[in-house]
């Protein structure tokens, strides 16, 4: 990822149990803190903090980075709630995508219409694509964390069979400190590597039928 004049940006992540409100309002972002540069931890690289960049959602958020001359190199330490190269949070993703769910489920909606309902207000194909872009991460974001996390082997790859696994409130707030080890080869917004894009990714089709046919699928 290119940013701050070209330099390669790399994103870390920051361990923090505060909601994303909290975080802001203390604002923590002036209390993180690097022991060593991840490239030299021997030193001697010129190491050194630059300052901020602004997130425009969670609204006020500001996100501070390190940068390394030697290794030409910038680094960013992501706060947990925060999702990896979407202005969004983890927890915003996520209610979408149950949200989706739900009016699939209890509003015997076809899932074009659940998408319209549950996207943004803005023209109907756009809000579908914005919603289904979102559905396409967090199932991506599923699918490796269950081949990857032993606490996952044999777990359903959906956000209820995850959260019923490896409980918390915000299943994809808990996997990223539980996939800590493996966020830099995971697709963001959970990890840091880039978003999976539509042709690597095929959106499942929800499991609500209406009736005896099972529902039109956009996936």
């Amino acid at each position: 990822m290119q940013g701050h004049a070209g330099l390669m940006l790399v994103q870390l992540r920051l361990r923090t149990e505060l909601s994303s409100e909290d975080y802001v309002r203390q604002k923590t972002w002036l209390k993180a803190r690097f022991e060593k540069c991840p490239l030299h931890p021997e030193g001697g690289c010129g190491f050194r903090k630059v300052g901020y960049y602004n997130r425009v959602k969670p609204a006020g958020l500001r996100v501070p980075y390190w940068h390394c001359p030697l290794g030409h190199r910038v680094f960013s330490l992501l706060p947990d709630f925060a999702a990896s190269r979407v202005s969004s949070s983890l927890a915003s993703i996520e209610q979408v995508v149950e949200h989706f769910d739900r009016c699939r489920r209890d509003e015997y909606m076809d899932s074009e219409s659940a998408a319209a309902s549950v996207g943004p207000a803005v023209e109907r194909a756009s809000a579908v694509r914005w919603v289904n872009r979102r559905r396409r991460w967090v199932q991506a974001a599923l699918a490796i964390a269950v081949g990857l996390l032993p606490a996952l082997a044999g777990c359903e790859p959906s956000l209820a069979g995850v959260r019923a696994a490896i409980g918390g409130p915000i299943v994809l707030v808990r996997l990223r400190e539980i996939a800590a080890a493996h966020l830099a080869q995971m697709p963001a917004p959970l990890g840091f590597n880039p978003l999976p894009r539509a042709r690597e990714v095929r959106l499942a089709r929800p499991p609500y039928g209406l009736g005896p046919a099972p529902p039109r699928s956009i996936g």
